[in-house]
């Protein structure tokens, strides 16, 4: 019996594999467009992303390394995390500026939206530029591991271009502003 509909795919039985506070995986069996057999895995994320580029009046930016357990490395990026559902993605925002790097800001635009890994998760985000910027208070969470440091925004994007910078929101939040000529 067909559970869903999902464009050509069609979802024949979903089984949830594995479940904590912020993921959920499921196995799902599914009829593929072209109405063959197979199977799918699933990522569900139980918040939604978010990240801000700030920019002060002098075209700098914060970026935040941190050390990221799942690549056992240290990765530079905007400051960024999760808007559990139910929390304004701009509120979230706001928290993840002041929490990560200490920042405040008065004036705030949306940038862009994004899936990412879209082939095995159904994570969005949404990313912000946030600007008058002013001080507030650091308040980093017992799970990160982070250094704080301003630079031209320039230099970020260089960051992007020379491969420094490989997370995907940042990766995409810098090279928009880049191709709309902010620098």
């Amino acid at each position: 019996m067909v559970v869903k509909k999902i464009g050509g795919w069609q979802q024949l039985n979903v089984e949830e594999i594995y479940e904590n506070p912020w993921i959920k995986i499921t196995h799902e069996d599914v009829l593929t467009p072209a109405g063959t057999p197979g199977i799918y895995g699933v990522v569900h994320f139980k918040n939604r992303a978010v990240g801000v580029i700030p920019i002060d009046e002098d075209g700098n930016t914060w970026l935040v390394r941190q050390s990221r357990y799942t690549l056992d490395c240290y990765t530079w990026e905007i400051p960024e995390g999760g808007a559990p559902y139910g929390e304004d993605m701009l509120e979230a925002a706001k928290r993840e500026l002041e929490e990560e790097t200490g920042l405040k800001a008065r004036d705030w635009s949306e940038l862009m939206t994004i899936h990412q890994s879209n082939s095995v998760s159904d994570e969005v985000a949404k990313l912000y530029v946030a600007k008058g910027l002013y001080e507030g208070r650091q308040q980093l969470e017992a799970t990160e591991d982070i250094t704080v440091e301003k630079m031209p925004l320039t230099k970020a994007i260089d960051m992007v271009k020379n491969g420094e910078i490989t997370d995907a929101l940042s990766v995409a939040a810098l090279l928009r502003l880049a191709l709309d000529g902010v620098s």
